[in-house]
């Protein structure tokens, strides 16, 4: 089972059990990061970092924000990790409950 997929444009994709959702950085040499060709157990370099903007009461990124509007911002999250050898190694600076651990990735094909 594959634990990332390349997308469109070369982007390598893969699920972020932290965040619940899908992270995608290009692999095509332009911006820095390098792949290891293997979808199964994909490496990457160097460390991926996101940012992403919380909303309302619950604090949820404002894609899984299920109301009509998104009430005021709330604060800042922070996603930063590795991905080596099929595995996430979520840095201590990430906002999500995974921060300072380390997970198999999600396959792919079940997401």
């Amino acid at each position: 089972m594959n634990k990332a997929t390349l997308g469109t444009d070369n982007y390598l994709l893969f699920w972020c059990p932290g965040c619940d959702s899908a992270h995608g950085i290009p692999v095509d040499g332009s911006r820095g990061w390098t792949f290891s060709g293997d979808l199964a157990a994909p490496t990457v370099s160097p460390s991926i970092l996101v940012r992403f903007t919380l909303y309302g009461p619950e604090r949820l990124p404002f894609h899984r924000y299920e109301g009509a509007h998104p009430p005021s911002e709330v604060g800042q999250g922070v996603c930063h990790s590795f991905v080596r050898a099929g595995s996430i190694e979520f840095l201590d600076d990430c906002t999500h409950s995974l921060a300072g651990r380390t997970v198999p990735l999600p396959d792919w094909d079940s997401i």
